[in-house]
């Protein structure tokens, strides 16, 4: 299945999407390189796009990121993006068998992946500035990973929005671990 396929009918059809995906084979190599990365792409390029070369305006005045900057920033923004589905999908596997599931890192990793489809196409947001604040539509991952949950992974459908709020947790506080990272090492926006 194709990528706008794919992304289409997990964001429009998730039940029916699901159990597709977990009788496809594949590897994961096969998902980062034919999904995944293709969409992390889209919050890292938009936002160099929106941040360096449309700039906002804030105040009296226009706000840029210096260009090479902006890359370096993208760069990092990318590849911590396929770094925490990595870490999110292990945390998937591991999680698992205590919520009635099974262990597996391609299906937990297809469920990581999958999931964070809503959060990587409204990256698409990040053009302009001021419209990043609709990012928060990507939240419609959680009820992705909820539903596929159980069909991925085999947890107990009582328990599924207890392993879904604990998934969750923990990819936030990765997330905040390495969105500081990156906050660290972004400069400023340059007034023009």
């Amino acid at each position: 299945m194709g990528l706008v396929d794919r992304a289409r009918n997990i964001i429009v059809t998730p039940r029916t999407e699901w159990p597709m995906i977990a009788a496809e084979g594949g590897t994961v190599g096969d998902i980062y390189r034919n999904y995944v990365v293709p969409l992390a792409l889209i919050p890292a390029v938009c936002g160099f796009i929106g941040m360096s070369v449309l700039g906002f305006s804030m105040g009296e005045g226009h706000m840029r990121m210096p260009f090479f900057s902006g890359l370096v920033m993208a760069a990092l923004q990318f590849g911590l993006g396929l770094l925490i589905v990595y870490l999110v999908a292990l945390v998937i596997d591991a999680l698992a068998p205590s919520f009635g599931g099974r262990k597996g890192m391609l299906p937990a990793f297809k469920l990581a992946a999958y999931s964070y489809t809503p959060a990587w196409l409204t990256g698409v947001f990040l053009l302009v500035p001021v419209l990043g604040f609709l990012a928060i539509l990507g939240l419609y991952g959680i009820y992705l990973l909820y539903v596929g949950a159980p069909r991925l992974m085999g947890v107990a459908e009582s328990k599924a929005g207890l392993f879904t709020a604990i998934v969750v947790i923990i990819a936030l506080v990765m997330s905040f671990i390495l969105s500081l990272v990156i906050a660290s090492l972004m400069p400023m926006p340059a007034m023009m």
